[in-house]
């Protein structure tokens, strides 16, 4: 009686470690490397590209036929095929406007979806391309799909009614549009201060790529090279918690590239330690983390203006992720709760360390956080810092500050009895055996 549960258990786990095996290489399929030649296509206006949907309600049209084609009383043999339409609105300034309509046979319902209303309303910030691999050509070829967006197919019941609440819908929203255009002129020409601020940032959080940016990326994704190495070790790497980096880099500069950290559109608003230091006034530690403090002494040393501008915004940036982090701590409330953070930056500062919903952070993005941060320390020292100042701002023990710098690939060496981190390159971090091995 004692055996046999122990027995059961271990057949049971063998199942289950069949099972996974299964899922993880269905049908014993061999993974074979190919070397193919990638081919870019371009948006042609006179030419609709191909449209990628999805039935949230779970209905499968492939399923559909099938069931189709095996019916007995189904005595032609003639399944169903599902019906697509695509409708355009062909006005000059809405061409990109897109509607599709599935209709499955012997059915009353249809389901659709729209490029500009519901879930593709939605500000989006990335784009979707299709990709068709040709084994035997050996060609791989990216096609951009229509208007950059994934249609939600939703069922809809075919009524007269029906029909009449979607074009009414529709022309609601390209009112609703059109007014929302003629209030953002006004508020450029006589809106306040304030209010055109909002809209400037707005704006920005909604900017395309520019067609050079365009361009840059697609002459980028034809030279790409696929690194097994890399692409093995991305899990170890996202459980780190580090900022963008580039593994093959040859100098520190591009280990962590400083426009990945701080985007475009950022710098515009990270001028307030400069223009405090332009007009004489002092940066004082009651305001201004002692890292900011400490480092705004050595400026005189820099000749070049440009070094000076560009090195006060990394150090105002540094400012706003400390001040940040204070607003979503119980014991340094009032010293965020005073300090004003762009709104544009802040966006990005709750998209990167915040869990939708939550007051306080987790302790996976509080590493994330002081990743960021020691990776701008390191551009603002050269590559070369004092670690005793940062851990002061950011509440640590210099020991525990340590692991956080090894974890970005630094390496720590002594020099007149100062401790200072370091980042050679190419990019080496600690394997998370050896860091298993040293916690036990």
């Amino acid at each position: 009686m004692d055996k046999q549960p122990s027995a059961s258990k271990s057949r049971t786990q063998k199942s289950k470690k069949r099972s996974r095996d299964d899922n993880q290489n269905p049908g014993g399929a061999k993974h074979e490397n190919l070397q193919v030649k990638i081919q870019l296509f371009q948006d042609q206006p006179n030419k609709i590209p191909p449209l990628v949907a999805y039935f949230p309600s779970g209905y499968n049209p492939q399923t559909q036929q099938r069931q189709d084609e095996e019916e007995p009383n189904n005595q032609n043999n003639s399944p169903k095929v599902p019906k697509v339409k695509v409708y355009r609105n062909m006005a000059q300034r809405k061409g990109n406007r897109l509607q599709v309509v599935v209709s499955p046979g012997g059915s009353n319902v249809d389901f659709v979806g729209s490029s500009f209303t519901g879930e593709a309303a939605a500000a989006q910030v990335c784009r979707y391309s299709l990709g068709v691999l040709d084994k035997e050509a050996g060609t791989l070829k990216i096609i951009p799909i229509a208007t950059n967006k994934i249609f939600r197919l939703e069922p809809r019941v075919r009524t007269a009614e029906t029909a009449n609440e979607e074009a009414s819908n529709s022309t609601k929203s390209e009112l609703t549009a059109n007014r929302m255009d003629k209030l953002g002129e006004l508020t450029a020409l006589y809106g306040t201060k304030r209010e055109r601020k909002k809209r400037k940032d707005a704006i920005n959080l909604k900017k395309e790529v520019d067609s050079e940016s365009q361009k840059s990326l697609d002459k980028k994704i034809e030279e790409v090279a696929f690194d097994k190495e890399a692409l093995a070790n991305t899990s170890s790497l996202i459980a780190r918690n580090i900022p963008p980096h580039d593994v093959s880099a040859t100098t520190p500069l591009e280990a962590y590239p400083l426009d990945k950290i701080i985007l475009k559109g950022d710098w515009d608003f990270l001028g307030d330690i400069y223009k405090l230091w332009q007009g004489g006034e002092k940066v004082e530690t009651n305001a201004y983390p002692h890292f900011v403090c400490n480092r705004i002494r050595k400026l005189d040393a820099i000749e070049d203006e440009t070094q000076k501008w560009k090195l006060l915004c990394i150090l105002s940036y540094i400012t706003h992720l400390m001040k940040f982090r204070d607003q979503f701590s119980m014991g340094h409330v009032k010293s965020g709760k005073k300090h004003i953070i762009p709104s544009i930056i802040h966006h990005r500062f709750l998209n990167l360390f915040t869990d939708p919903g939550s007051k306080i952070l987790a302790s996976e993005k509080i590493n994330l956080f002081i990743s960021y941060v020691l990776v701008l320390a390191l551009h603002v020292d050269g590559f070369r810092t004092d670690p005793s100042d940062i851990a002061q701002d950011l509440r640590i023990s210099k020991v525990d500050l340590r692991q956080h710098f090894l974890n970005l690939g630094c390496k720590l060496v002594h020099q007149n009895s100062i401790l200072y981190a370091t980042l050679p390159v190419p990019l080496n971090f600690p394997s998370q055996n050896i860091r298993r091995k040293r916690r036990q």
